[in-house]
């Protein structure tokens, strides 16, 4: 995959993301940290420009550019 990528900077935004990180695994033990706080991390928003996808239904290894 290819991408552009932007930081996001809101803090709000980064509070949401680490939410959804914690919540994306909650069979997983807590940490024995602290969750970071938005300034302790970088998150940065991917935005796809080409995906090569994996279609071994027409050989093996075949692929198929998807532009977005």
């Amino acid at each position: 995959m290819a991408a552009r990528t932007h930081a996001v900077v809101d803090p709000a935004e980064v509070c949401k993301a680490l939410r959804m990180i914690a919540q994306k695994y909650p069979e997983q033990p807590p940490l024995p940290l602290p969750m970071p706080m938005p300034d302790d991390v970088r998150i940065f928003r991917v935005t796809p420009t080409v995906i090569s996808v994996l279609h071994c239904t027409k050989g093996f290894g075949h692929t198929e550019l998807v532009t977005c």
